[in-house]
């Protein structure tokens, strides 16, 4: 398991190790073909801001070689929000007084058939943390409602046990992304001080459980501001490359979510972490993972504004979200009290899709290489 690896790290000396680097550590990282760890601190380290234009222009290079000029589009539904976790940067939290919606088999056909007439043929599965509500029998049964009308099936849920992955596959299940929220263990239990997620190893371990279950892909991140950006994703990529070792035929995705406005109890959010990232800081972070790893995925949602999203393309991003509603039910009734967070860019699929190929990319609405593993 992977717990006995990050065990065996210490939190303050990995960040002092990455405000430590230095130009030349930079300019040896940019030089090699292949990156270590330690490469990845030096990238995303304060010493290489003055490099970002050849770090870009690296990433833009092999993000081109191994992905071509394409850009996948995915696109959440949200089946449900409840939840039994207290956290305190989300609006699902137990403790926020929203109104709790969960679909029925109507209610998920009639969101998917809406996100059918925008082209997806991506879709990702999303709930709040309740096992009862909604737990591993509703999670099977909405696959299979879901399963003949889209590709590409993935799922952002709670973490469960490998028997659990084991009995949604043959549903169609394909992805699963898990993020660890932060890999400090004092400011998990902080920021997550009751009900099963803040059982912070079983978290931790849940891609090795993805891993044995042979789940085709595991997604990864962090939730960007709170804690120090730098050595929480120094973690996230130490723990890529211990999966990418263990488990070396499945593929991987990372996602780096920075924190938006919620509503609490219809008051917005005050969200006083102090770990901010620029936009710039988040550019640097893009490329140092494409430098880090030219097979990963690299996903960007529109909790981003227009600008940025705009500005990045090529840069490293493989796939990229539009039209997104953060509510169950949100796509046939959009309803803001029920919402996770709020979103950035508000464009349409069809808009977004428009300035994939003027920045002379080509949107895909469908994983091929998910059909081509269905004829083999």
């Amino acid at each position: 398991m992977f717990t006995a690896l990050f065990d065996s790290y210490n939190w303050e000396e990995v960040k002092v190790s990455i405000l430590g680097k230095t130009a030349n550590d930079v300019e040896r990282a940019l030089a090699r073909s292949k990156r270590s760890l330690e490469d990845f601190k030096a990238l995303i380290s304060p010493a290489a801001a003055p490099y970002l234009e050849e770090m870009a222009r690296q990433s833009q290079e092999l993000t081109r070689q191994r992905f071509g000029r394409t850009i996948q589009m995915y696109v959440p539904l949200y089946l449900s929000n409840a939840c039994q976790n207290i956290c305190t940067y989300c609006a699902f939290s137990l403790d926020n007084k929203i109104p709790r919606k969960t679909l029925d088999a109507a209610g998920i056909l009639a969101e998917a058939a809406v996100i059918r007439q925008m082209g997806y043929e991506h879709v990702l599965l999303v709930t709040g943390e309740a096992n009862l509500t909604v737990g591993v029998d509703y999670l099977q049964r909405a696959l299979r409602l879901l399963k003949p009308h889209f590709s590409q099936l993935s799922m952002e849920v709670q973490p469960l046990d490998q028997s659990d992955y084991e009995v949604l596959i043959p549903e169609g299940l394909h992805a699963v992304l898990v993020y660890q929220e932060t890999y400090h263990r004092d400011n998990y239990r902080k920021h997550h001080p009751k009900g099963k997620k803040s059982n912070f190893n079983y978290r931790l371990e849940t891609p090795d459980r993805l891993g044995k279950a042979n789940v085709h892909r595991i997604g990864l991140g962090t939730l960007i501001g709170l804690e120090d950006w730098r050595t929480d994703c120094f973690f996230t990529a130490l723990h890529l490359r211990y999966l990418e070792k263990t488990y070396w035929q499945t593929r991987f995705s990372v996602s780096f979510p920075r924190l938006r406005p919620i509503e609490l109890e219809g008051q917005p959010s005050p969200l006083t972490f102090d770990t901010h990232m620029s936009d710039r800081e988040l550019v640097q972070l893009i490329c140092a993972w494409r430098l880090f790893s030219s097979e990963l995925e690299i996903s960007l949602s529109t909790r981003e504004e227009q600008r940025f999203r705009d500005h990045v393309i090529g840069l490293g991003v493989t796939s990229i979200s539009a039209g997104s509603r953060t509510s169950p039910g949100g796509y046939t009734a959009p309803a803001q009290e029920l919402g996770q967070f709020e979103i950035s860019d508000e464009r349409s699929p069809a808009e977004i899709a428009e300035m994939i190929r003027k920045r002379g990319y080509e949107p895909v609405w469908k994983d091929w290489d998910r059909s081509f593993l269905t004829q083999t």
